[in-house]
């Protein structure tokens, strides 16, 4: 995999980033609308039962499973294109969380709810957590543990392996936000989320070919 191509779906994501950090603090003001205070804003400020808070809340969760696997890879590998990779992903999912947890603060919403995760999609009661696999896509306890166990070329197939199915899951979580969230800011960021991570699907198959390895079925 060449340099070029990791850095231009690195520079996909910085991008997402650039455009959703701009915005961050105007949800109010970009989403609300102007007009007469109090009603129209609690009128816009999204239910804790809306997809717009079901999505925050589910994918924080979703992406701190990839923050935390892509820094296992970095320090189990010397290979450099994975580990700026593993960075980047690191580094762009991180700040992406921060942004969802910080609008469930504004909109005065919990962060947890009660109900199961991708309720908000129709999913809750299809969605059966397994060993620490809370969402579609995520590792088990397992896989990351066997992660942690791993050095090398071995540790860089099986990462590039767990996350391609979990870029899969979030692109499809990321994807019903697009159709059913209804503040403006956030269904942007989820259509970013769907262009990088396809686009970081793309890089990681041609890894994984390099490396005579093949996605997880």
């Amino acid at each position: 995999m060449s340099r070029r191509a990791i850095g231009w779906a690195a520079g996909v994501a910085a991008g997402v980033l650039v455009a959703a950090g701009a915005v961050t603090y105007a949800v109010a003001d970009s989403d609300s609308g102007s007009g007469s205070g109090d009603a129209k804003a609690a009128q816009k400020t999204p239910s804790a039962d809306s997809a717009d808070a079901g999505f925050a809340r589910d994918m924080a969760v979703h992406h701190q499973q990839a923050v935390e696997m892509s820094y296992i890879v970095r320090d189990h590998t010397k290979d450099e294109d994975v580990r700026r990779l593993a960075y980047d992903i690191a580094q762009t999912q991180a700040n992406q969380r921060g942004m969802l947890l910080g609008w469930l603060d504004l909109w005065g919403l919990p962060k947890v709810s009660a109900d199961p995760p991708m309720t908000w999609m129709g999913m809750g009661g299809m969605v059966t957590a397994k060993d620490g696999s809370l969402m579609p896509g995520m590792a088990t306890n397992t896989q990351m543990r066997k992660l942690a166990t791993l050095n090398g070329k071995q540790a860089e197939v099986f990462y590039l392996q767990l996350m391609t199915n979990h870029h899969k899951g979030g692109i499809h979580m990321a994807e019903g936000c697009v159709a059913k969230c209804t503040v403006g800011v956030e269904k942007r960021l989820a259509q970013g989320m769907v262009d990088a991570q396809q686009s970081e699907l793309q890089v990681m198959a041609q890894m994984l070919k390099e490396r005579g390895a093949e996605p997880l079925s």
